[in-house]
């Protein structure tokens, strides 16, 4: 694409314009055909330019924002009375073909609530789903959804999830026919409850995608599977265990490397190998949930993250529009639909 627009909402999050001005303009020199709308309070906004040395430019700008979504509200309040806070103003900008997706790190159950409003389901896609890359031992991420958008779901929406889980892998990594998994308690056909059994039959009636089984949680990454599919109380726990598990072990890495001068020696010859480990296995290097099913692009940050993962989400944004990922997911599932009825 010789150029895309970006809305982001910089007010989301735990630490606001702090974090997502400084994101936004690492961006803009990383990505020469990336244009950003950011939208919040002017104000603070143009603080944070100044400390940086930058301005308003054609490749930047500000939309002035009245109203803020607190981490802590709830959606369905947030969706009445936020009408003008920077996330709904950024998903306007979506929905009005003035920026061609939006990212946040603002409240995840306002920022689903509003999106579903504004932007609307794709045909087919009753809920759209978080989704994000997990790391695995062989290099390749598996993607992992729903990660919380859907604390309780059906066979029909973990089917659907199912199909778009496998077109991001599909279109986003190159993938021939992704291998698609139900998360559950156990590989035997007879393990799970209800809507994952049901999901399951659904599934292996599908010729179009490559369905590979159950899978367990100690085998999320082995890399055998491209997409994991799960329930969004499931899969939020999962994703934050293992955020919590990868920064626990890179943590004592650190500390294990830091304890003697013999050890410091040995840190310092495995310096590039520890800093690979590092890269591979930090949380913050996979920052960026894309809310699937919508008919625009919507890429969810984590709320505590710093610059460095910001950047990350928006990279992300940036990947999904020009792939077309909601185009492609459209088309996949008219085609699954149709060879169904």
């Amino acid at each position: 694409m010789t150029s895309l627009t970006l809305a982001l909402d910089a007010m989301g999050g735990d630490f606001g314009p702090h974090v997502t001005v400084p994101a936004a303009l690492q961006a803009l020199s990383h990505f020469p055909h990336l244009n950003l709308i950011l939208v919040g309070d002017r104000i603070a906004i143009g603080e944070q330019l100044r400390s940086h040395n930058a301005t308003e430019s054609p490749r930047l700008q500000l939309l002035h924002a009245e109203q803020v979504v607190s981490m802590s509200e709830r959606p369905a309040q947030a969706l009445r009375t936020r009408r003008q806070s920077s996330m709904r103003l950024a998903l306007d900008l979506v929905r009005d073909g003035q920026a061609d997706a939006c990212v946040s790190a603002g409240n995840t159950g306002a920022l689903m609530a509003m999106s579903k409003v504004v932007l609307r389901t794709l045909p087919g896609i009753d809920r759209p789903a978080l989704v994000a890359r997990v790391p695995t031992v062989i290099g390749k991420p598996v993607y992992l959804l729903d990660l919380g958008a859907n604390v309780v779901c059906d066979s029909d929406t973990l089917f659907q999830f199912a199909v778009m889980g496998s077109v991001l892998a599909e279109c986003s990594d190159q993938r021939g026919a992704p291998k698609v998994a139900l998360l559950n308690v156990g590989t035997e056909q007879v393990k799970g409850n209800d809507q994952v059994q049901q999901a399951a039959q659904l599934l292996q009636q599908t010729p179009q995608l490559n369905y590979a089984g159950f899978i367990e949680g100690d085998a999320i990454f082995k890399g055998d599977v491209d997409v994991i599919v799960c329930d969004g109380f499931v899969g939020n726990v999962t994703l934050k265990t293992t955020e919590g598990a990868a920064r626990l072990l890179l943590q004592q890495v650190h500390d294990a490397i830091q304890g003697n001068l013999l050890a410091k020696l040995l840190g310092w010859l495995l310096k590039k190998r520890l800093k690979q480990l590092n890269q591979h296995m930090n949380p913050d290097q996979y920052n960026g949930a894309s809310l699937l099913g919508l008919r625009g692009i919507v890429v969810k940050s984590h709320g505590n993250v710093d610059k460095t993962a910001f950047f990350h989400a928006i990279e992300q944004a940036v990947a999904e529009v020009e792939q077309q990922v909601p185009l492609q997911i459209k088309d996949r599932l008219e085609s699954v639909l149709l060879e169904k009825s």
